[in-house]
């Protein structure tokens, strides 16, 4: 089994990629990342480029934990995506950020982070970014 984690190079990003880490250690498994920008961005500043995949991998390496990136771009709902890649890798825990929302905000746009948490099949840690000052 594997930990699996959604990655976006962003403060929650590195919050999440941080604690899948540790999760990994923790159990033993090999750790995979999902970086997973919508498909047809001519240009996303979701889609994590080579220099941060090498700081990540290297991170891995230090910390002895076999570590396996996916960037692939989706369709449709992030959530989803995010599901599919865990049923595929049989994840034994999903790790995912989050960030605050207004009750509003989720109610026009949804919120990614709970429809993993709602539909998932198995477990998710779902981790906050430390407070900026």
């Amino acid at each position: 089994m594997t930990v699996l984690v959604g990655y976006l190079p962003t403060a929650r990003g590195e919050a999440a990629f941080a604690a899948a880490l540790e999760e990994a250690r923790r159990r033993g498994e090999d750790l995979v990342v999902l970086n997973t920008p919508r498909s047809g961005a001519s240009v996303s500043t979701d889609a994590v480029g080579d220099e941060a995949v090498s700081g990540l991998r290297s991170r891995a390496a230090e910390a002895g934990i076999p570590l396996h990136v996916r960037r692939q771009a989706h369709e449709g709902d992030a959530a989803d995506e995010l599901l599919r890649v865990a049923d595929e890798v049989d994840a034994s825990v999903v790790v995912i950020a989050l960030r605050r929302r207004s009750s509003v905000g989720k109610l026009l746009m949804g919120s990614t982070a709970q429809r993993v948490l709602l539909a998932a099949t198995r477990p998710v840690l779902a981790v906050r970014a430390p407070a900026a000052h």
